[in-house]
């Protein structure tokens, strides 16, 4: 698909592009991040990244992995953003693609700010975040008129890979009917007693939508008092979401988007 009418931005080399490349489905692209992956030298991409959005990259791009998971060996921050001013010093169009958008829960202000103190231009290009196209995909509305009109988003691990100290568990449950924790299998039972201690009754709806947006997502509706052990019995996997509030038992009358059933093909749109 061609599409000469849209006056996309030009890619400038020794320029740095942090861009969201969304939850998963190739889909969930926006223009601005086909047009980055048409004309970036280097992909510096993360591990929620996958293939078929890496296609998208122009040929003889070079593809460099620097994903971070939980409790596996993978690069430090720091080394991942002193690349970036590596590469843009040496006059490359570098590509940083972070899965969902790069300002949430992405290390994309850290990396901006390494750029910044190394005097590389830069331009930030958002994504979908996983908790709001993810839920969408699982059929669970962020907001409705009859049961919430804020929404609150938190980490289920810090920079340490611990749960959050910082967080005013009791203050934030009674300003948001509808929470949404992002990275969320890894201290799920901490995660839990938290809400539990901080005055969320034990049938309060919650699910865990799991690998968000692709082929192979999974959606588990439970309550609070049930979901760890629900989530140990399913074997759910990371990455996953974990949605507490009213709003999930409008997964039964919306269901999983057919989309998320349909193996990705290859990128074809080149701007």
């Amino acid at each position: 698909m061609q599409l000469p009418s849209l006056q996309m931005p030009v890619f400038p080399p020794g320029w740095v592009w942090l861009t969201g490349a969304g939850p998963g489905d190739p889909g969930l692209l926006t223009l601005h991040a086909v047009n980055a992956l048409n004309q970036a030298d280097v992909v510096i991409y993360d591990a929620l990244v996958g293939e078929a959005i890496l296609a998208c990259a122009r040929p003889g791009a070079l593809l460099e992995y620097a994903g971070k998971r939980g409790g596996k060996p993978s690069p430090k921050q720091r080394d991942i953003s002193l690349r970036l001013v590596e590469l843009a010093q040496q006059g490359k169009r570098v590509l940083r693609l972070k899965g969902g958008d790069p300002f949430v829960f992405g290390r994309g202000a850290e990396e901006a700010l390494s750029l910044r103190e190394a005097g590389i231009p830069f331009r930030v290009i958002p994504g979908i975040s996983a908790g709001v196209g993810g839920l969408a995909y699982a059929g669970i509305p962020l907001t409705h008129r009859d049961t919430n009109s804020c929404v609150t988003f938190l980490t289920g691990h810090n920079a340490s890979g611990e749960v959050p100290d910082s967080v005013d568990w009791a203050a934030m449950v009674r300003a948001s009917p509808v929470l949404v924790i992002y990275m969320a299998i890894k201290h799920l039972d901490i995660l839990v007693s938290k809400l539990r201690h901080a005055g969320l009754a034990g049938e309060r709806p919650a699910a865990l939508v799991s690998h968000a947006t692709l082929p192979e997502m999974r959606v588990l509706r439970s309550n609070l008092d049930r979901i760890v052990a629900d989530a140990e019995t399913a074997r759910v996997e990371p990455p996953a979401l974990l949605v507490v509030g009213e709003v999930v038992d409008l997964h039964a009358l919306f269901g999983s988007s057919d989309l998320q059933a349909r193996l990705a093909p290859p990128c074809p749109i080149a701007i």
